[in-house]
């Protein structure tokens, strides 16, 4: 349980809470001092010894940061990978399936736009087909529907854990039971949900998972990672390949590597790398429970006090909501609500069709305002936030 001294810490290490009220977290949060200091102290020592030389000396922890990652997900450092960005992990793992003409992939309504669209893409080369599980009233998904989906022509199940808009999260444990029990493979685009929900892979049952680390991780923007299934990792493919991903052993052979750092290219951004690893140890050090705690009593202070504004409409679905909170605001577009907080120092996202066209189209929503907080949010930016919004319709 975080306590008010926890909270004014953590505040202290993030100079950006002194500047601005950020609930943009699902976008990108505002990185703690730790992570700051990790980039900016490699990037020095590369300026002055050399980049090769520099990650030579700190080889040790850049391989530790896979450690960390493993020991957030309860996975193993051999089932991650390190790259750029959630959509460079989950376009690894998805990528490298072995598609065939009549595969099924089964997806969410609530699906991020580049996930839906990659899979209408795959359909242009390979005769594969989408299908959706409907939702439940609640808009939660209808676990019964997916499994009378369940046939041998299922080759994936992708699921978006914390969609980007609407407040949800998907019961990925529950998905997990259903893939299991058919020897199905299970992709979790965990990108919202890492660093501020639990994540257990044993326990989800997810085959591979893909995450950022500039949403609530707290890390730099330009970092993501992959995990994959020790089991799985020998069915899988990487779509592309170099000299790190795989070894050249004679004029027309090569061997691919075993672990999942087949996934990843040999150039990356070291000083990133570090970054990540002080935001995954800062999530360590806290305690993901801890931090999932907080982001649900907030959220739902969040909820209650903007249901009781009369021009305000929460948009969220579903029984177990993150920090993620959804709104439109009548009479005022979402980008003219975005704009009008902005100059108020209040830091908000939004969202259009094209964002979730599925789930949007179906819930009559042309656009809807993020607000996104995070531990280090407090119940007075609330309140600052509630009377701000008053005053815009004053």
């Amino acid at each position: 349980m975080l306590t008010e001294k926890d909270i004014q810490r953590f505040r202290k290490e993030t100079p950006g809470t002194e500047k601005v009220i950020h609930f943009n977290n699902a976008g990108s949060s505002l990185p703690p001092q730790a992570v700051r200091h990790a980039v900016i102290n490699y990037l020095e020592e590369e300026m002055t010894y050399g980049g090769y030389e520099t990650n030579e000396k700190y080889a040790a922890q850049i391989s530790e940061t896979y450690t960390s990652i493993a020991k957030l997900i309860n996975a193993s450092a051999e089932e991650i990978a390190l790259v750029e960005n959630a959509t460079a992990a989950w376009h690894a793992a998805f990528q490298a399936i072995d598609w065939k003409e009549g595969d099924v992939i089964i997806a969410t309504q609530a699906d991020y736009a580049t996930n839906y669209l990659s899979y209408l893409h795959l359909q242009r080369k390979v005769a594969v087909e989408i299908k959706v599980i409907p939702n439940l009233a609640s808009g939660e998904l209808d676990l019964k529907a997916l499994e009378n989906m369940m046939d041998a022509s299922v080759k994936l199940v992708s699921i978006t854990h914390m969609p980007t808009n609407g407040g949800l999260t998907v019961d990925a444990e529950g998905v997990g039971v259903i893939t299991r029990k058919h020897g199905v493979l299970y992709l979790l685009d965990a990108c919202q949900s890492a660093g501020q929900y639990p994540l257990d892979v044993e326990k989800i049952g997810c085959d591979m998972l893909s995450a950022t680390g500039r949403k609530y991780m707290r890390g730099p923007r330009g970092t993501g990672f992959l995990y994959v299934r020790k089991s799985v990792l020998p069915k899988l493919t990487p779509y592309v390949i170099d000299l790190h991903a795989a070894e050249w052993t004679g004029e027309n052979t090569y061997i691919i590597r075993q672990d999942a750092r087949k996934f990843e290219s040999w150039e990356g951004d070291r000083a990133n790398i570090l970054g990540l690893k002080a935001a995954t140890d800062y999530i360590l050090e806290i305690g993901i429970d801890n931090i999932w705690k907080r982001l649900q009593h907030l959220s739902s202070i969040l909820r209650k006090q903007m249901a009781n504004l009369p021009m305000v409409t929460v948009q969220d679905i579903g029984a177990v909501k993150s920090g993620i909170v959804s709104f439109t605001v009548e009479g005022k577009s979402a980008e003219e609500v975005q704009a009008y907080l902005h100059r108020q120092g209040i830091n908000v996202s939004w969202n259009g069709v094209s964002n979730t066209y599925l789930d949007m189209t179906a819930r009559n929503l042309k656009e809807v305002v993020r607000a996104a907080v995070h531990y280090y949010n407090t119940e007075e930016e609330i309140e600052v936030f509630i009377a701000t919004l008053k005053e815009m319709k004053a």
